[in-house]
């Protein structure tokens, strides 16, 4: 798929979500235009995967109807395989394609169509996702599609506020969607992937302060990958304990051949649901991820495992509950102290640290508060580096570059592990980003060059700098980083002498220009 035909593709899904979109906040109908995008890469997964089953038979899984004499036996060969392999089953006339075209009238025209065309469909559409998870109860990939399509709500007046006027626009949607090929056949291709990223992408640019909560913006996921993955063909297994939609832990399977576990957790329901989807509809099979909801803080849901990378955007200095109980838990206990209440930054860094493998690498974006706040926050920083020495780079961010925060950020990475024990490398990359519209933006060549700069752990002037585990400790274990990497530009010498003769060539300049005033004035008879 060519670029141009990838941003047709991209255009053309944006505007079928607003066609949906009426007077409903972005956050609300990403949940719709999403689920729908789920729901027809599972019918049309379900159809590939059925077809091939009954290829020998030489008839189509589509054509398969409740009138035929052999409908149970087919349907009970395919459904036993389904589960087996794709973790779910849906019935012929559950496909996306099939209540696409009940839902218009079974006529497809190249507008769009009237309202009079449309059958009712709603009842049958929340039928089908219901089946969808129920198919599934009793089996391995129970927990992986319990209630994913709960968001889905067909009966909300946002939708319209008549049953019809919400049958209209959902077939409206449908059948508009049911015409986009996602080439789900080419294998190769990750052509809805790529488009699910591009959606939730748009969305979170317009959920303002909402967005953090389930999406990182893909240049800074870029940077963590390429980190977490250095050396690395293949992962055991990666991890993001604030995982909103998956989007991190998916960029991550990008920079190697091969992740065999995924794990995430996320505390907001929806946004859990949201990771699934993406999961699954990326081709990350049901037994390959291991995502949980629930608080990751005050309860971990993967606490017995150590994790080869680890990455995480967490809320920015989100509050938690800093309980005094939380000191004889393992994550914590070793460090005497708790991150403040106010502020979890470091309870993230410390839970992280404690899931990381000894061969792994970590790193998390924060706000450069915790480059050198100090009372519990500098006691855990000086923990990390002087008693444990996992600390193995600080790179500084631009502003603006995270939807609904304009704060600077920071990247922290950790090994337990280090190729340079004596030292932790400095990038200042707070300056090299391009400005669009109201967001700053990293392009490829801001990222190579700090992926490139941590690799080579090269110094750079005015750029980076490796600085001693000494130099740290005379600064007090502040880790800003202006006291490492000097970006003080000298202001240019001023020529006092050039100065001094330019003003008296403008004074000579003003005193002919008053004398030629005084003229005029005189002939006009003005005399002050």
């Amino acid at each position: 798929m060519s670029e141009d035909q990838k941003k047709q593709l991209e255009q053309q899904l944006w505007n079928i979500a607003n066609t949906l979109r009426g007077k409903m906040d972005a956050d609300e109908f990403r949940d719709y235009i999403l689920g729908f995008i789920f729901y027809k890469y599972l019918s049309e997964k379900m159809e590939i995967f059925a077809n091939e089953i009954l290829k020998e038979d030489k008839i189509l899984f589509k054509d398969i109807s409740p009138a035929l004499k052999e409908y149970e036996e087919y349907i009970e060969a395919i459904r036993e395989e389904a589960l087996a392999k794709l973790g779910y089953f849906l019935k012929p006339e559950e496909l996306f394609g099939q209540l696409a075209k009940r839902g218009k009238g079974g006529i497809y025209e190249d507008e769009i169509f009237e309202e009079t065309n449309a059958v009712f469909i709603l009842g049958d559409l929340q039928k089908v996702l219901i089946n969808i998870q129920l198919s599934t109860m009793g089996t391995e990939s129970e927990e992986d599609f319990d209630n994913l399509f709960e968001d889905m709500d067909l009966n909300s007046t946002k939708l319209g506020k008549t049953a019809e006027a919400r049958n209209t626009i959902i077939s409206k949607v449908l059948s508009h969607l049911d015409k986009i090929d996602f080439k789900l056949n080419h294998t190769e291709l990750d052509v809805l992937g790529d488009a699910y990223e591009y959606l939730i992408g748009q969305f979170a640019s317009g959920a303002g302060k909402k967005a953090g909560e389930f999406y990182t913006p893909q240049e800074v996921s870029k940077i963590l990958a390429k980190i977490v993955t250095t050396g690395k063909h293949k992962l055991k297994s990666v991890y993001d304990p604030t995982c909103g939609s998956g989007s991190l832990l998916l960029r991550v399977a990008r920079e190697v051949k091969d992740v065999a576990m995924f794990y995430g957790q996320e505390m907001n329901r929806t946004t859990y649901n949201l990771a699934r989807m993406n999961m699954i509809l990326h081709g990350v099979h049901y037994r390959q991820f291991d995502i949980k909801q629930e608080d990751t803080l005050e309860r971990p849901q993967h606490i017995d495992h150590k994790f080869e990378a680890i990455v995480a955007n967490p809320p920015f200095s989100a509050q938690w509950s800093a309980n005094p109980l939380h000191l004889s838990d393992d994550r914590f206990s070793q460090y005497g102290k708790l991150a403040p209440s106010s502020k979890a930054d470091f309870a993230f860094v410390q839970h992280m640290i404690y899931h990381l493998a000894e061969n792994g690498i970590m790193a998390i974006v924060l706000p450069h508060g915790v480059l050198f706040r100090g009372a519990a926050e500098l006691h855990i920083r000086k923990h990390l580096i002087e008693q444990k020495n996992y600390l193995d780079a600080v790179i500084g961010l631009p502003a603006n570059i995270f939807y609904g925060t304009s704060i600077p950020t920071c990247i922290l990475v950790f090994k337990k592990c280090k190729e340079h024990p004596d030292n932790v490398l400095f990038i200042d990359a707070s300056k090299e980003f391009e400005k669009v519209k109201t967001q700053n933006v990293l392009r490829d060549e801001h990222i190579d060059k700090i992926v490139d700069t941590y690799h080579n752990r090269s110094v750079i002037e005015k750029y980076s700098y490796c600085a001693s585990l000494k130099e740290i400790e005379e600064n007090d274990y502040n880790l800003n980083i202006p006291r490492y990497v000097d970006t003080y530009e000298a202001e240019e010498e001023i020529d006092i002498q050039a100065v001094m003769a330019e003003i008296r060539q403008l004074e000579a300049k003003r005193a002919e220009l008053d004398k030629e005033i005084d003229v005029y004035f005189k002939e006009l008879g003005l005399v002050f």
